[in-house]
């Protein structure tokens, strides 16, 4: 199956070893990204005095006489500066503002015309931050005198729509308002006339566009600061100050990733896996693309180096599984991951097993060694549990694979959520936060809480709808697709694919609901508004990764455009 999903979807052949039991071979494509161009990367130097200067000017334009702004005036404000990526910089002043508005946000609804872009940013942007506010909100734009729907006069209002549109996705199960919202804005948003468009500006065909594509809630915030910085560049009311501290801000902070991922290059080489395992897949650059996705903050770089690590070993050992091991040695790599004692290797009398296992061994082992010098807990039967769940996972898949058997939908999900690798991610993400390690997270995260389970069926589903076809084609019988199509009303690809996308949207809803994004609830949380946040994020790579094709095994160009984007070329 299919994991970072980090997911084998090359094609698969069999051939027939000395021993007459199928093995498979993959024929991935090699890395784009050499060793050498990545150690080529040249660090430019910035000038700290304007950098820092521009910082308090933005500061004190959050701050400054915030009540004698409008509300419409801050909301704006707070809303451009998170999409052009400042928003790490300025959590204190955003949330305080965003307190003040929440006090008086009757300003907003009882105007005698009220704004439905106001409404509705105000609405996003105070949700996101873990304020409670009801969908009840957008009562006042519905038609009470017939069935309750959106009055029709709403639709000539593009903007407002534009946000409501965008409001709707931090909807929770139940709320039938913002599920009506989001049927609303979607019909009527496909079906502009041009009219409109050009009444409202030539920006706003591409806005919606970029909206319909993929909604802000669920999009990779490093990539959809890059895309804004552009849009916002070409706006005529745009703030030049404010422009120019979110370019260089965001140049400041690609520096940094540049120089993270030369020495994870440097750490890649040495372990020497690509070169030594021609099974499995050479794909350090993507990961950490990833693992941007999941903490883009420069402050996070050391939890993105070690999760790029574990990414790529993630990588490593799904190829085990999924290309390389006949059952019968996957069952004793299973069982010498579960024992975690390098003197059990030797049962696996297998050189490519052994440098699999060790790798990951020596990787996990100074992971949990970096815990316990900081925090003085001893972290590695947390990490190992993760890992012997994901590879009994694996086997189950390679057992089903092997038996030519295709599970239930709900036999396949229960396995399949766990084996996409989300959990052995987030255990790791949480420890790596360099953070005060309390007993209860350790508890939830042994016993697999929600915050670990939405997201992660999230990854699962978005990564099946990617592959499934691939999958298909080569003859795996345990895929979304074809366990669907097994003793449901799903009988066709189109229902199953819809089928699953509508899973995706209401694990979406559970995480709203949850308060697992940027720090909801955070008071009655085991877990740090920051972990919280990774957790959400994860959801969101995972459909940026696989919203074309796959995105890992085998990058397409609009992949490759991305990773360029956010790492390697400025603005």
């Amino acid at each position: 199956m299919s994991t970072l999903s980090l997911a084998s979807s090359g094609s698969i052949a069999t051939q027939t070893s000395d021993l007459d039991v199928k093995t498979r071979t993959a024929d991935y494509k090699p890395s784009i990204w050499s060793y050498e161009f990545l150690q080529s990367l040249q660090e430019e130097q910035y000038e700290d005095d304007r950098w820092t200067s521009l910082e308090g000017d933005v500061k004190h334009i959050i701050d400054y006489d915030n009540d004698a702004k409008s509300v419409k005036t801050t909301l704006e404000l707070i809303d451009d500066i998170q999409r052009l990526g400042l928003g790490h910089r300025f959590e204190a002043s955003i949330t305080g503002a965003l307190d003040r508005i929440m006090k008086n946000l009757d300003q907003i609804t009882d105007e005698d015309t009220p704004s439905l872009h106001l409404t509705a940013l105000s609405f996003r942007l105070l949700r996101q931050r873990g304020f409670q506010v009801s969908q009840d909100i957008f009562k006042i734009f519905t038609d009470c005198d017939r069935d309750g729907s959106f009055t029709d006069c709403l639709r000539k209002d593009v903007k407002g729509m534009l946000s409501l549109y965008e409001a709707s996705f931090l909807g929770f199960e139940g709320e039938t308002l913002l599920d009506e919202a989001l049927a609303f804005t979607s019909t009527h948003l496909k079906n502009l006339s041009s009219r409109l468009l050009n009444t409202h500006g030539r920006n706003v065909l591409e806005q919606v566009s970029h909206a319909l594509e993929m909604p802000l809630h669920h999009r990779m915030q490093r990539l959809e600061a890059r895309w804004y910085i552009e849009v916002y560049n070409k706006r005529q009311d745009a703030n030049q100050m404010l422009l120019e501290f979110a370019k260089l801000d965001y140049n400041v902070v690609q520096q940094t990733y540049q120089s993270e991922l030369k020495d994870l290059s440097r750490w890649w080489k040495d372990m020497g896996l690509a070169k030594k395992l021609s099974f499995s897949r050479d794909r350090l650059m993507e990961c950490f693309f990833w693992t941007v996705g999941i903490l883009s903050e420069p402050q996070f770089s050391n939890l993105r180096k070690g999760i790029t690590k574990v990414s790529v070993l993630i990588c490593t050992i799904d190829d085990v599984y999924d290309v390389y091991g006949t059952l019968d040695k996957l069952e004793l790599f299973t069982s010498v991951v579960e024992r975690w004692d390098v003197n059990a290797m030797e049962i696996l009398q297998d050189y490519q097993l052994e440098l699999s296992f060790l790798a990951l061994y020596n990787t996990v082992n100074e992971i949990a060694y970096e815990t316990l010098k900081e925090h003085g807990v001893d972290v590695l039967p947390y990490l190992t549990k993760a890992w012997a769940d994901m590879c009994k996972a694996f086997l189950r898949e390679a057992e089903w694979r092997h038996n030519e058997y295709t599970p239930t939908f709900e036999e396949y999900i229960a396995n399949a959520w766990i084996s996409v690798s989300g959990v052995v991610i987030l255990v790791h993400t949480y420890f790596l936060l360099n953070q005060n390690i309390s007993g209860g997270a350790l508890e939830c995260l042994e016993n697999h809480h929600d915050l670990l389970r939405w997201p992660s069926l999230i990854f699962r589903l978005s990564n099946d709808l990617a592959t499934s076809e691939a999958e298909l084609e080569r003859g795996e019988t345990a895929t979304s697709i074809s366990c669907l199509k097994r003793g449901s009303s799903v009988c066709d690809v189109e229902s199953a694919r819809k089928y699953i996308s509508n899973l995706i949207e209401n694990s979406w809803k559970k995480m709203n609901k949850d308060g697992q994004l940027f720090g909801a609830n955070s008071a009655s949380s085991p877990f740090t508004k920051e972990f919280e946040a990774a957790a959400t994020n994860l959801a969101r790579i995972a459909q940026c990764i696989y919203q074309y094709g796959d995105g890992i095994s085998a990058p397409d160009k609009i992949v490759k455009n991305r990773m360029l984007a956010v790492i390697l070329q400025s603005v």
